[in-house]
């Protein structure tokens, strides 16, 4: 086994626009940076190898994707560039990467392709430096707890659900869905063994201060704070955010409660959520520490699904026409960013909405591209949606792996894929507007990732 590391900082250099709101924001300061982390796992009597970037992104575009595949393709001689993956930690405070989702801003912003260009050639840069840095090293696994995500559906008698719904309403039934609070994690040793970094992942993305205007990585740079605190400098941190699209880390329950619990301890949301991860990782280190493996299976295959698209009905099409026609007649006021920005994405929004019912005859599915990997006795599984957390559970219910690191917005960018509970309860995240994939294709994602994944304990 070979390990090879590298960091990179990915932050703007000028203002940008934020993405992760229906408006324009135009960042005013950087709160604290936003980091890309590459992780190389090489087995040479296997051939094999993985290359595992985290980026503090809202999503990775296939577009981009491809573009730091080819920049690296020539920087790092004998990686197979098509075994390297990105995936997102969906902070709601990293620039806008690809043009046409907001208004063009004044000469003073930086565009979303100048952005674009600064991170594929930073990313890159990253991941040939990780592939140079090989060095024989050791990998441990394990297990932990910490209450970060939450549901944040909120489900109503008479069977509709709303994201961040009140639940202090007559009206409320439940929590629509499951939250996971476990934490896995992958560390890695140098010979003499000394801790080098680690992979952790959990099912929640990082939004505690999603609608700021500043830049940031979100509780993701606290928990880098606090780990250099407690462990030591120097260590890299690839965070992975697993099956997560019915979760955030905002409460709909106990909110006042954890809030009293915060004031007391003297600290912000960010810092407690970092304290509860960092917990975990310690926790879980020393018990690590005694099954190091410096040689073990490592597998990687990289597959293109072709998944049912969900279908547009025609009450769904007609619903589109008619938010279309309402955002259409709206006037807003002149100097009205925000509100100018959000008339902007919706009229685009409902307008895909309107030609897919039209074309969907001739697009029956959407294709993914998804890769599964073992290491020793952990696997992992990407895929490129806002996957809902009850089909990251089924594929860790049945993985032969003692431990599967789901991870979602893995490249592709591809939306929500939302449950049929969900679709059911209807709201944001699991109308068509929101979905390529509907429920019927997430059920085929489990299939497929599993059979794949399986495979490789089946060899």
């Amino acid at each position: 086994m070979k390990i090879g590391w590298a960091s990179v900082d990915i932050t703007p250099e000028r203002p940008v626009v934020l993405r992760g709101q229906f408006h324009a924001r135009i960042s005013n300061r950087v709160n604290d940076p936003l980091l890309a982390t590459a992780l190389v796992l090489s087995e040479e009597s296997a051939g094999e190898h993985v290359v595992m970037v985290s980026c503090d992104r809202v999503s990775i575009p296939s577009g981009i994707l491809q573009r730091v595949r080819e920049a690296v393709a020539s920087r790092a001689k004998g990686l197979d560039a098509r075994r390297v993956f990105l995936n997102a930690t969906h902070t709601h405070t990293a620039p806008e990467i690809e043009e046409g989702h907001y208004p063009p801003q004044g000469p003073e912003v930086m565009t979303p392709t100048e952005y674009a260009d600064l991170f594929v050639d930073r990313v890159a840069e990253c991941i040939a430096r990780a592939w140079e840095n090989q060095a024989p090293g050791a990998v441990g696994w394990g297990f932990g707890q910490a209450v970060v995500g939450h549901n944040r559906r909120a489900s109503y008698f008479g069977g509709v659900s709303r994201m961040y719904g009140a639940t202090n309403t007559p009206e409320f039934e439940q929590i629509e869905g499951y939250e996971d609070h476990g934490v896995d994690l992958l560390y890695t040793w140098d010979p003499e063994g000394r801790l080098t970094g680690m992979i952790v992942n959990l099912a929640c993305p990082s939004q505690v201060t999603e609608g700021e205007h500043y830049v940031s990585a979100d509780f993701w740079h606290e928990v880098r704070v606090e780990l250099a605190r407690r462990v030591g400098e120097g260590l890299f941190l690839l965070p992975q955010c697993s099956a997560a699209g019915d979760q955030s880390p905002h409460l709909l329950l106990h909110a006042r409660a954890e809030e009293r619990m915060r004031r007391l301890r003297g600290v912000t949301e960010r810092e407690e959520l970092a304290r509860r991860i960092v917990d975990a990782v310690t926790d879980v280190l020393p018990v690590a520490e005694t099954e190091k493996h410096s040689d073990v299976p490592l597998r990687h295959a990289v597959r293109t699904l072709h998944l049912p698209a969900r279908a547009v009905t025609r009450d769904e099409y007609e619903h589109a026409v008619r938010e279309y026609e309402t955002y259409e007649r709206q006037q807003v006021p002149e100097g009205n960013v925000a509100g100018f920005s959000r008339r902007f994405r919706m009229l685009n929004r409902y307008r895909r909405v309107m030609e897919r019912y039209r074309s969907q005859g001739e697009q029956p599915t959407f294709a993914v591209e998804t890769h599964l990997v073992r290491v020793g006795d952990v696997g992992f599984a990407t895929n490129p949606f806002e996957l809902f957390l009850d089909f990251g559970e089924r594929i860790k219910a049945r993985s032969k792996a003692v431990q599967t690191f789901v991870v979602q917005l893995a490249g592709g960018g591809a939306a929500y894929l939302p449950t049929a509970r969900a679709v059911a309860g209807q709201g944001y995240g699991a109308e068509p507007v929101s979905n390529h994939v509907g429920p019927e294709g997430g059920q085929v994602l489990v299939e497929e990732s599993l059979a794949m994944l399986n495979a490789f304990w089946e060899e």
